[in-house]
């Protein structure tokens, strides 16, 4: 299996647990991406994110499709970083960036839709 020259790199913080492990079952076998970290906290995601310089941080969102508060100011540390956050429930999934704001769109709740995130196709499929 060849590994890409660049590949994406990840840090994966979500909780709880199960979803975490469901997370990196999910990417740890594609050869295209890297995963750099994990963290349990989102108390330790912005030391991680610092040690590790992810492409990607994929996280849980709160209730009501809200992201941690620790994403806007990693976000705005680090404007290219990209979010993908996971509702626990897998009925929604947010791409979050930044431009000169943070954006963020729905991408399909899927294996499929995380990966074309990751890959920069973060497209939702027609129905």
């Amino acid at each position: 299996m060849s590994v890409a020259l660049n590949p994406i790199r990840v840090l994966v913080a979500n909780r709880p647990r199960l979803m975490r492990d469901i997370v990196l079952a999910t990417i740890s076998d594609q050869p295209d991406i890297e995963i750099v970290g994990e963290v349990n906290d989102e108390q330790e995601m912005a030391k991680a994110v610092e040690d590790t310089h992810p492409d990607f941080v994929i996280v849980a969102l709160r209730g009501g499709d809200k992201l941690p508060d620790v994403c806007y100011s990693i976000l705005e540390r680090h404007p290219q970083m990209r979010i993908i956050a996971i509702a626990s429930d897998r009925a929604s999934t947010l791409f979050c960036w930044t431009s000169l704001n943070i954006h963020s769109d729905r991408i399909e709740t899927s294996e499929e839709g995380v990966l074309r995130a990751l890959r920069g196709k973060p497209e939702m499929p027609r129905a």
